[in-house]
């Protein structure tokens, strides 16, 4: 991923990179990571809630792909609200550690914290997986998938208008944008014009635009891939096709490299690879419901997850700073990151089993409920920090850690909860859907064992 806000350099930010010391501009926040959208009643970019098709159907014809109600329920999963709830926090644990200076030190912990990016790969992880899985069950069980036009006004719906209360405010407030700069920014197009800084408050913003893309695109890729799937062996030919995508992104990797054009990692292409993996993992959830296997490598999964993000906070993934990365470190970054993001997530998404003790620490209600309000937080986190180094006149790249983590990360909290009941759920009953707190597909019963003869 890149940079949320884009350098005065000719150059754009290489992903997830944080202007250092040295090289950022005066009052310049290092980078942003953003959310991984919320669904039609899920918070977040913290990742989006599915948009399920009304359960109880009776399937159509084969092959025929159905469209579902409007006013089909959303589905929730508690555990997964629990990682978005997560990789927020870890947004806002960098840009604190990056505003402080701290992620600049020397020593593990420094890198670490620049490595916390990996919430993004997370966030597009779960946008594959909770949106595309209506469409995969539409394919494979034959079951209505949501209509095109409904889905996308309810991602309008369900991302813009807080993104578009929280980048007014922060124009008016830190900004001398004129009319075309304002535009560019409240129509999601920061991305596809010159890099520059962006203004003061919105460095986050970065992966909007991404998110977005895939939101516009999803509907024509769920649509290529029901055709391509019906020919033959449906979920096989649903990850064959899947598996396209990620090649899509080191492609994007290779030319941003050859052809001397680091803006690309702004681009969707280039961020694929995570939302192929969330649409695999869709495919697999409603293929093979619960996996038992997954289940019970659990732990070992989550402890290897960990593992790799040691690895990924090393140079083997590139510099922690605005310098560009190489060709082979850029690959690795990107094979890393999808890595770390699957097994965080497969343990929940693949092996559902509530009464587990995974499920019971990240569902719980507080760790749910930061992630209805993670869209939010990740909105306004940026802002309040910023509010906080202007009011009290700090330096850039200087403060207690403690501190500024304390003030921002209550004031952050405060403002979120406000927006997300005031904006986001009025907002929501726009699209007509009602919210239901449901576990994924629940897996099916076990066949009796054969007698012993």
């Amino acid at each position: 991923m890149t940079t949320a806000s884009a350098p005065s350099s000719e150059k754009a930010p290489s992903p997830g990179r944080v202007p250092s010391p040295e090289k950022a501009a005066p009052g310049e926040a290092p980078s942003g990571i953003p959310r991984a959208e919320a669904g039609p009643e899920a918070p977040a970019s913290p990742g989006p809630a599915e948009p399920a098709g009304e359960e109880g159907e009776p399937p159509g014809p084969p092959g025929e792909l159905r469209v579902a109600p409007l006013d089909a329920p959303a589905r929730r999963d508690t555990a997964l609200d629990g990682i978005r709830a997560l990789a927020a926090l870890g947004v806002w644990v960098l840009h604190v550690a990056g505003n402080t200076g701290v992620m600049y030190r020397d020593g593990m912990f420094a890198w670490m914290t620049t490595r916390l990016g990996i919430a993004v790969p997370i966030f597009f992880l779960l946008s594959g997986l909770l949106l595309y899985r209506p469409w995969a069950r539409a394919v494979l069980e034959d079951t209505p998938a949501p209509r095109a036009g409904g889905y996308l006004w309810r991602r309008v719906l369900r991302v813009m208008p807080a993104y578009w209360v929280v980048t007014t405010l922060a124009l008016l407030a830190w900004s001398s944008l004129d009319a075309g700069g304002w535009a560019k920014w409240l129509l999601l197009l920061q991305n596809y014009t010159e890099q520059t800084r962006a203004p003061d408050g919105l460095y986050q913003m970065w992966t909007m635009p991404i998110e977005m893309a895939f939101y516009l695109v999803l509907p024509v890729l769920a649509w290529l891939l029901h055709h391509w799937a019906r020919r033959g062996d449906r979920p096989v030919r649903l990850l064959g096709g899947i598996a396209v995508l990620p090649l899509v992104s080191v492609a994007s990797a290779v030319a941003a490299h050859v052809f001397d054009q680091p803006q690309l990692a702004l681009w969707l292409p280039h961020h694929l690879i995570y939302f192929a993996a969330g649409m695999a993992m869709a495919v697999l959830s409603v293929w093979i419901k619960e996996s038992r296997v997954v289940d019970a490598l659990a732990p070992q999964l989550l402890v290897l997850a960990l593992l790799l993000y040691v690895v990924l906070s090393t140079e083997v993934a590139g510099p922690r700073t605005l310098d560009l990365p190489s060709l082979s470190q850029s690959l690795w970054r990107m094979l890393l990151e999808a890595t770390v993001a699957v097994l965080v997530v497969a343990p929940f998404a693949l092996a559902a089993r509530r009464d587990s003790l995974r499920h019971r620490v990240l569902g719980n209600p507080v760790t749910a409920y930061l992630g209805r309000i993670s869209y939010s937080f990740f909105l306004w986190h940026a802002p309040v920090i910023t509010l906080y180094y202007k009011v009290t006149d700090s330096r850039p790249f200087s403060g207690d850690f403690v501190k500024v983590a304390i003030l921002t990360f209550l004031g952050s909290l405060l403002v979120s909860v406000a927006s997300y009941h005031l904006i986001e759920e009025r907002a929501l009953k726009l699209t007509g859907r009602r919210s239901a707190s449901a576990p994924p597909p629940e897996a099916q019963a076990p066949r009796p064992a054969e007698p012993v003869r």
